[in-house]
């Protein structure tokens, strides 16, 4: 193909071929690469707000996330030379079938090993038997809302100690998948235990039935509200509800339905704790035995220091030693 080229004058007078067009050829792979690269980093266009990423978790199910471990759920036992705060497994299954739903969560054992096994004495009697040592990992799925499901996994360990082999085993094998169950949900927050693995144990309340509903009969609280499957609305707030939410006056805290449930301040318990230090022997041991029976103690609670924390306990104590002739404060 030729054009004519324009003279000086305007006038077309000779022809020269047209330079030929590059071909077009699709881009390679390395500058795809490169081009995913350079948008990543650019900066966000000014004015631009970045986009928070949606929660599949309920108002509800947050909150009793993000609340403090109620005390009344941990349990103290003695390993070495101190004293471990722990929850027991039942309870963090409780907590996640309230907070998640019977529906909304899963576990699975995907690897076990047993690591050692040995003869040995046991027990006062110094009897033959055996111990035995396992290892477990568990994956925990939880389904929130109708985002993809949160896969968390732990790894825990496990001892059985039993004149029967068999039985050694059965226990070692339960307390490793239980252990390793409780580090996989103890990264959804306090209500797993969490708030264990902080020394000073901040997130921990000495209130009954804070935050998140009242406490049921037998140390059950009410269920979470759940957002329904494939909700949008229940699955991401507006920033608008965001802001809204985060500015929200807080209400003032209602008083107990049961003026005993009042939680005692760090100076009445401390004096009570000197009070019952004070008491002769016999004396105290007396009042353990009636207050783990009046209060329903654990027997694998090693002290009821760590429970005395409320009004009710302040006002049993204290009639306790008024009909044994002994005033709080005056114990000699």
């Amino acid at each position: 193909m030729t054009v004519a080229a324009p003279s000086a004058s305007g006038a077309r007078t000779t022809s020269r071929p047209a330079s030929p067009r590059p071909s077009q050829r699709p881009p390679s792979a390395l500058e795809l690469i490169r081009s995913a690269d350079r948008a990543e980093e650019a900066p966000p266009e000014a004015g631009s707000v970045p986009q928070a990423q949606p929660s599949g978790f309920s108002p509800e199910q947050l909150a009793a996330l993000s609340a403090p471990l109620d005390r009344a759920n941990v349990r103290q036992r003695e390993q070495g030379r101190s004293r471990v705060s722990y929850l027991e497994g039942w309870q963090v299954i409780a907590e996640a079938n309230r907070i998640f739903g019977f529906d909304g969560w899963q576990r699975q054992t995907i690897a076990v090993r047993c690591v050692a096994q040995a003869e040995r004495l046991i027990g006062r009697d110094q009897k033959p038997g055996w111990g035995v040592t396992y290892t477990a990992r568990v994956r925990v799925t939880v389904t929130a809302g109708g985002l993809t499901p949160l896969v968390r996994e732990g790894s825990g360990a496990g001892h059985g100690i039993d004149a029967d082999l068999g039985q050694a085993h059965e226990s070692a094998l339960k307390e490793a998948e239980t252990d390793a169950m409780k580090r996989a949900l103890m990264t959804f927050g306090n209500p797993f235990g969490l708030a264990l693995y902080d020394k000073a144990q901040r997130q921990v309340s000495s209130a009954a039935g804070h935050g998140d509903g009242a406490q049921r009969p037998g140390g059950q609280r009410a269920p979470v509200g759940r957002p329904a499957a494939g909700s949008p609305s229940a699955a991401v707030a507006s920033p608008a509800q965001g802001r809204t939410q985060a500015t929200a006056p807080t209400p003032p805290p209602s008083a107990p339905a049961d003026s005993g449930q009042v939680p005692l301040d760090a100076e009445t318990i401390q004096h009570l704790h000197s009070t019952l230090r004070a008491l002769p022997r016999p004396l105290l041991e007396s009042l353990t035995r009636a207050f783990r029976k009046r209060f329903q103690v654990p027997e694998e609670a090693v002290t009821i220091a760590d429970r005395i924390n409320q009004k009710c306990h302040h006002d049993w104590i204290e009639t306790f030693l008024v009909q044994h002739q002994l005033q709080p404060g005056r114990a000699a």
